[in-house]
């Protein structure tokens, strides 16, 4: 039997501990992550793995901040190269680069978007600000349409006092963001969110056999329904 190595003989620890649970979710799922288990296949002793993650669910909470902060860097990334004035092209390319992340990355989607983790409560004042950055795109996308008179807003249905109440508040930690994009970014996540994760969950019915053709579909229909062309 091998002896337990020593913290120092693993070079960036920290994210060899990570990796290696990602592996084990990926084998077991989140419910199932266990420092030990770590710590047994790193070959290191619990404490080594405490004096980083002092418990299963600091280290969930790191890995939901990683998660989010990869997709707001792809969302990024999938407009980066585009001029700022292909508006629409960039709205589409967000949609498009949302499926392919998760497609990529079914655990991380799963983890910050799946089924909660047994008795694993997240720290809001840490995985709230990396949850909004991954939203940022999408919500300059549609600012921009806006400030271009490109996105449809006569059409919508009226704001309830309530709902209207909520998205003041939410603009006021939106520095530029009008309340209507707010609401119509949440709209257009949940559109393409719910089909990405009917697709990794695969809950498709059975006769629909490539889910990008719904997914390419709703990306049109909402760039009708909302952009104007």
């Amino acid at each position: 039997m091998s002896r337990p190595k020593h913290a120092n003989q693993i070079p960036s620890l920290a994210e060899a501990i990570k990796d290696t649970a990602w592996k084990q979710i990926a084998a077991s799922g989140a419910a199932a992550l266990s420092l030990r288990a770590i710590a047994r296949e790193l070959g290191l002793t619990a404490p080594s793995i405490y004096h980083y993650y002092p418990s299963r669910d600091d280290l969930v909470t790191a890995l939901i901040v990683d998660a989010f902060t990869a997709l707001a860097g792809s969302q990024k990334a999938a407009v980066a190269s585009l001029p700022p004035e292909s508006l629409v092209e960039r709205f589409q390319r967000l949609g498009f680069a949302y499926r392919e992340w998760a497609i990529e990355h079914p655990q991380w989607y799963q983890l910050i978007f799946g089924t909660p983790i047994p008795g694993y409560h997240a720290p809001a004042e840490i995985t709230v600000p990396a949850a909004s950055l991954a939203l940022v795109p999408l919500i300059e996308s549609l600012q921009a349409l806006a400030s271009a008179g490109l996105l449809k807003l006569a059409n919508l249905a009226e704001k309830s006092a309530a709902l209207t109440k909520m998205l003041d508040e939410w603009a006021a930690f939106v520095p530029g963001a009008d309340p209507e994009v707010l609401y119509l970014a949440l709209i257009v996540w949940s559109r393409v969110h719910g089909l990405v994760s009917m697709e990794i969950g695969i809950e498709y019915p059975s006769f629909i056999t490539d889910p990008l053709e719904i997914y390419q579909r709703e990306i049109m229909n909402m760039t009708r329904q909302y952009l104007a062309q």
